[in-house]
């Protein structure tokens, strides 16, 4: 009964993300799925984040990674158990009280679905859906304003039937790129390093650095030896664009909301790059 309840939401919608995430790639979906054909074997996101763009796209099989182990352990207890996640995290009041009171909780010491239900509750609730993390791991971004209203049950079972097609890998993202085969299509969009100026660190202690874009230049090396596609997402800066010399590579305006910040609310331009031919982009 289940399995069929699960296929005709399929049928009917398409699934969204459950998580609010800095730097989200929900208003680039369509332009990003252009890259993508049902011809590739596998879709591989090494820096999963909210994963929008797998679950916009629902491939039959797929490898989602990140270096966020408790988002991963996450979307583990959501594909396994979505309606009693659902169940709980409704149940807690959503005042600040309660909020500093679950973000205060030492994740080791609650068990697995505790974990998950406080990781979904503080990013639902906190500000602009940023995770960050103190110099000892401890989450520490404050309640958020507004933060609206949460998916529906049905929204978060839908997405946990697609992440029931994904491998899932908690490391670093050569990790994840160790399963990489020929026909695949890989997608990294890691958080944006720039040497140019200080960046507000909205991804945790152990982020993506300056000092990791060589070997994610590496990498994309390595994807096109074992046969794969690849499709970077970059800020406009010197790292991207000694990346763009090396492929096809577009440079695209975009709106970037990150951190709440005026001077961060404005109009930007980030990088495509690629192996593959360029689709026609607007």
């Amino acid at each position: 009964m289940e399995s069929a309840r699960v296929s005709s939401i399929e049928n009917q919608k398409r699934a969204k993300p459950f998580l609010r995430w800095a730097g989200s790639k929900r208003k680039q979906l369509a332009r990003l799925g252009s890259f993508w054909s049902p011809l590739h074997a596998r879709y591989v996101e090494p820096f999963a984040g909210s994963a929008c763009l797998f679950f916009d796209l629902a491939p039959s099989v797929a490898i989602l990674g990140d270096n966020n182990c408790a988002l991963i352990d996450l979307y583990r207890v959501v594909r396994d158990e979505p309606e009693r996640v659902y169940r709980r995290l409704c149940r807690i009041r959503r005042d600040s009280d309660t909020y500093y009171r679950w973000r205060k909780k030492k994740p080791n010491a609650l068990d697995p679905e505790s974990r998950a239900v406080r990781f979904l509750y503080l990013n639902r609730n906190c500000f602009n859906g940023i995770f960050r993390t103190n110099v000892k791991g401890e989450f520490n971004v404050p309640i958020g304003v507004r933060p609206g209203e949460y998916f529906s049950k049905e929204d978060l079972i839908l997405c946990a039937s697609l992440l029931k097609r994904a491998k899932l890998v908690a490391g670093d993202f050569a990790k994840t790129l160790e399963h990489v085969k020929a026909g695949d299509f890989v997608y990294l969009d890691p958080p944006f390093a720039l040497q140019s100026r200080r960046m507000f660190r909205h991804y945790g202690v152990r982020s993506f650095q300056t000092t990791d874009v060589p070997r994610l230049a590496d990498a994309l090396r390595t994807i096109v030896a074992a046969g794969a596609d690849f499709l970077v997402s970059y800020a406009d800066c010197a790292e991207a664009r000694g990346l763009a010399r090396r492929w096809n590579a577009i440079r695209l305006p975009i709106a970037r909301h990150v951190g709440g910040f005026a001077d961060r609310r404005r109009r930007a331009y980030e990088w495509l790059i690629t192996n593959m031919t360029l689709p026609a982009l607007d």
